[in-house]
């Protein structure tokens, strides 16, 4: 256990994961199970623009949420922005507050804490309009989630009492459990527990009251924090291994990563390292699995004192420093403020002075942020503000009956002169707004002269900025087609192939390479991230590298190969200061003939091999290496696989374009099942023949959707 802070690195960030956010709705999430057959009715409703708006904005609401948000929060956003959109199309302010609580979460859950503090505030504005009070609740405890992250306690703890405020006032049990959490929490943060303890408590009784197991098994988490502060190490084991049963149970992956790691700190303050080691690696696994990049600095940060008591010093000062690293860049300051300390010690005692003062001087300039005083003051008035607003109430109610006698003589005093008031002031508004209306006709007469000719000017513009833009992309295609195979060469060394190639947009992300070799050909298709134009730029440097790895570094192993290109690519991105993480899918084939033998060898980054032997009536499926040429954690290197064909063999490499591409009766997915039985239906045709029939069924099948990303498909007959 690291000993600067003994009792705030366990628990800090338990209530974080344990409080997921709340929905419009007010209903806590756990982790969603959404059904195929579901998801796809749900997208069918979404997909029919001949639905009601109400309709198919309800549907996209739980698909986004249900489907997406968890598992691809980047995904989300781009649904959510569709989805609102349509909202606003429709003015419906519910499903414009909803969409944008979407979009506000997606970001929340990838650490862009900004982007989700403008569209949770949007998503109040909406909710204000219409005065959904849950919705106004529910968005208030998320603004105070964001700034708590961002170590702004003044505003977390103002947003959270308001929310605690609301949710009182609308009887919302769930949500003032959720608000009464939050507060505790943030005096955690603050190191001021007393006051954490007394929320806490509160949360648990309601939670016990109310019987919801996510709620419950929060509330566990919150009192074994109490325990903890107060030095009874036994029974915070005991509720925390509750809370643990409770979130396996109902599956709860990502709390059950952040309980975990508390139980490896518990085994820590036993000295028990094997059992710290096994707890501590299971949430660690299981954050990196989510991407939950606040839990794996935390789980980083503990690893780090695990490492020391084993007498890793060099392991232990790694893992603190991508701790700090990871903290730094998400700007969340508690996690940051512990491996910088942690890297304080370790350097000193590793007798490296200059990197020990620079990590004590981030270790004091983190301190000092989160426990400034203004902050101090900030949480103290807050709560002294809603406590007499509480007690203003109270009084109000004592002195109703006085209230409501003094009206009513006020009534009757007024009464008298009511209707000498209506006739005086229906005379004087009716002459101001007959006199108003001449004025607003006039004045509108000549606006609209000045308007018609802005407007003019603004469309003639609009037209010269349009056709600038499409002739710069046309001119872009001219030099991504130059990189190219030509079909001359293609036909020259594939004899019997063909290539399907159709980009979504004017230029394209999917490429397909060839490059001679004496004796054999190397050739590929490929599927950069993106499409369009940011495609096409990551297209001509992954192209790039191909060349090189072979041309500059002259390798032929297609395994090789793609170690080196993806070298390559991971070298050209570093240059940037931003952390670029776009690259490539890959299928790379290499054909030889000799002494009558057709050899085969492939190497493929997350795209397979497909081989349909002369007769067959199924594909033989060689399956890619799961990793993509550029950034990825622990990457290993591509295996090449050799296979022998016989002469009337097919193979086919491609992008997954064609298997994802949207359609049908029903708007699904073709899905990889139906592309195989395509490929085995043509057997029997040339392979000229068989690029006609996948373009005509690809075009069949879209229909009248929009395609949805760049298609190429390489098919060779031995």
């Amino acid at each position: 256990m690291t000993s600067h802070l003994p009792k705030q690195n366990i628990f800090k960030y338990s209530s974080l994961v344990c409080l997921l956010l709340w929905t419009i709705s007010g209903k806590l999430k756990a982790q969603p199970n959404l059904e195929p057959s579901y998801a796809d009715s749900l997208w069918s409703l979404w997909s029919d623009k001949s639905s009601p708006d109400t309709v198919r904005l309800g549907a996209m609401d739980n698909y986004a949420w249900d489907g997406y948000l968890f598992t691809k929060p980047d995904s989300a956003v781009l649904l959510g922005k569709d989805f609102l959109d349509l909202a606003k199309k429709a003015q419906n302010y519910k499903y414009q507050g909803a969409a944008n609580n979407l979009i506000a979460t997606a970001y929340y859950f990838t650490n862009k804490y900004d982007s989700a503090l403008l569209h949770y505030e949007q998503a109040y504005k909406s909710y204000n309009n219409i005065n959904f009070q849950e919705g106004l609740g529910s968005c208030k405890a998320n603004i105070a989630n964001v700034y708590k992250e961002k170590g702004n306690f003044a505003l977390a703890i103002e947003n959270a009492m308001e929310s605690l405020k609301i949710r009182e006032r609308n009887k919302n049990e769930r949500g003032i459990i959720n608000s009464l959490e939050i507060i505790g929490t943030i005096y955690s943060r603050q190191e001021n527990y007393p006051k954490a303890k007394d929320y806490f408590k509160q949360a648990l009784k309601r939670s016990q009251l109310l019987g919801d197991k996510q709620l419950l098994a929060s509330a566990y988490t919150n009192v074994a924090a109490i325990f903890y502060m107060e030095g009874e190490y036994d029974s915070t084991k005991i509720y925390t291994l509750k809370s643990l049963d409770l979130m396996r149970e109902i599956g709860d992956i990502k709390t059950t990563a952040t309980v975990l790691s508390n139980m490896a700190e518990l085994d820590l303050l036993t000295d028990d390292l094997d059992e710290a080691s096994k707890h501590l690696q299971e949430s660690l696994d299981l954050r990196r699995e989510y991407g939950d990049m606040q839990g794996i600095a935390v789980s980083l940060n503990t690893l780090g004192e695990i490492y020391k008591r084993q007498g890793k010093l060099k392991a232990s000062i790694a893992a603190n420093e991508e701790s700090l690293k990871i903290a730094t860049e998400i700007q969340t300051q508690p996690e940051a403020k512990e491996a910088a300390y942690a890297l304080w010690k370790a350097y000193k005692e590793n007798n490296n002075p200059n990197k020990a003062l620079w990590a004590y001087e981030r270790y004091i300039g983190l301190r000092d942020s989160l426990l400034s005083i203004e902050n101090e003051k900030a949480l103290i008035e807050q709560e002294l503000g809603y406590k007499y607003e509480k007690k203003v109430l109270a009084d109000s109610v004592k002195n109703a009956q006085l209230v409501k006698v003094k009206d009513a003589e006020l009534k009757t005093k007024k009464a008298e002169n009511k209707w000498q008031r209506t006739i005086i002031y229906f005379s004087v508004a009716l002459l101001l707004v007959i006199l108003f209306f001449v004025y607003m006709v006039v004045k509108s007469l000549r606006l609209l002269r000045v308007e018609k000719a802005k407007v003019d000017r603004t469309y003639e513009e609009l037209e010269e900025k349009n056709t600038e833009i499409l002739d710069s992309i046309s001119y872009a295609k001219r030099i991504q087609s130059a990189i190219l195979p030509p079909e001359k060469l293609v036909k020259q060394h594939l004899e019997n192939s063909f290539v399907l190639y159709k980009p979504k947009d004017i230029v394209a992300g999917d490429f397909y390479w060839m490059e001679p070799q004496d004796g054999e050909v190397l050739f590929a298709a490929a599927d950069c991230t993106g499409h369009g134009v940011p495609g096409a730029m990551v297209s001509v440097i992954c192209n790039n590298g191909l060349n090189r790895s072979v041309r500059e570094y002259g390798l032929k192993e297609s395994g090789e190969i793609l170690d080196k290109t993806r070298e390559i690519v991971i070298s050209e991105f570093q240059k940037s200061e931003e952390d670029v993480k776009d690259g490539m899918d890959i299928a790379l084939c290499s054909l030889s003939t000799a002494e009558g033998k057709h050899i085969l060898k492939y190497a493929g980054a997350n795209n397979p091999l497909w081989i349909v032997r002369k007769g067959a009536d199924s594909i033989e499926e060689i399956k890619a290496h799961k990793e993509p040429i550029g950034k990825c954690e622990n990457p290993s290197p591509f295996p090449t696989h050799e296979v022998e064909l016989n002469e009337g063999d097919s193979f086919y490499i491609f992008s997954d374009g064609f298997a994802d591409q949207f359609g049908g009766v029903k708007g699904k997915k073709l899905k990889s099942k139906s592309f195989k039985q395509l490929i085995l239906s043509m057997q029997d045709q040339s392979m000229e023949a068989q690029k006609a029939l996948l373009d005509k069924a690809f075009e069949d099948w879209r229909g009248e959707y929009e395609q949805l990303d760049d298609v190429c498909v390489i098919g060779v007959r031995v």
